[in-house]
């Protein structure tokens, strides 16, 4: 069955600036590892994508329709496809006054967030800082190896897809989140290990509402419940007691510590 707009699938890729023949990013542990661009940040394998959902590349999403499961194919993207041309003015000379007021060292390749934007220094000179805000890829022909690895049917495995691809914690086991969906309403309960996420609230909230406009886009759900639920595990019977025995002290606890003598 042929890939169509609005399917979820799970994809494969590998992208490579065509002037230069460097890879930018892969789904392949083995491919960034020998490459030399691994990051223990990323999580890598399939990525879970709706086609036409705006997760990839316009010029990608073009290509995949019609593609099988299990096909693999080339893709060449122009500029114009994939993340532009650069925009002379997305290039600022910033005074190094600028940078002193704030305590930072410029230096050449750092990146600087401004207003939300985030930008690289590409030189330090003569007083001045030049930032270049356009995409580190604007202007760049780029060529995908592409794989679609499988067509996601089951209404279930589609919204953990959409987890695994919004829900940007690591180390998270797809298997362990419980989704129920009941006539037009869905609840979540994501892998215990989602409760120890250390990222701001706002993050985290960001990542559920991608995940519930995605759901609510491209299935028939109104409603998306993200639950919480703390279960006290049940202890094996005796055990308790016999912990208590040996680690409960009858010694009298002192007033005040050794230590403490003295201070007074």
């Amino acid at each position: 069955m042929p890939v169509k707009n609005g399917d979820f699938i799970k994809l494969e890729y590998t992208g490579t600036v065509i002037e230069t023949g460097d890879i930018f990013d892969t789904t392949s542990e083995e491919v960034a590892e020998e490459k030399g661009i691994h990051s223990d940040k990323k999580t890598y394998g399939p990525i879970s994508v709706i086609v036409g959902g705006g997760h990839v590349l316009k010029g990608m999403e073009d290509a995949l329709v019609d593609m099988k499961e299990g096909e693999e194919k080339t893709i060449q993207l122009p500029p114009e496809e994939a993340f532009g041309e650069r925009d002379p003015k997305l290039i600022q000379l910033v005074p190094m006054s600028e940078f002193k007021k704030q305590g930072i060292k410029p230096q050449v390749g750092m990146a600087i967030t401004s207003e939300g934007n985030t930008g690289i220094i590409r030189s330090v000179s003569g007083g001045r800082v030049r930032l270049d805000f356009n995409h580190e890829l604007a202007g760049k022909n780029l060529e995908y190896q592409v794989k679609v690895v499988s067509i996601i049917e089951d209404n279930v495995e589609k919204i953990k897809s959409l987890i695994d691809l919004h829900y940007r914690t690591p180390n998270l086991d797809a298997e362990k989140h419980q989704v129920e969906i009941e006539d037009d309403k869905v609840i979540i309960a994501m892998d215990e290990m989602a409760k120890f996420d250390q990222r701001q609230h706002m993050e985290v909230t960001m990542d559920r509402f991608r995940i519930a406009r995605d759901i609510q886009d491209n299935m028939d759900i109104k409603t998306v419940d993200f639950v919480e639920s703390f279960t006290k595990k049940e202890e094996v019977e005796g055990a308790a007691e016999e912990v208590a025995a040996e680690e409960v002290s009858t010694e009298e606890v002192p007033e005040k510590l050794p230590e403490d003598e003295g201070k007074e």
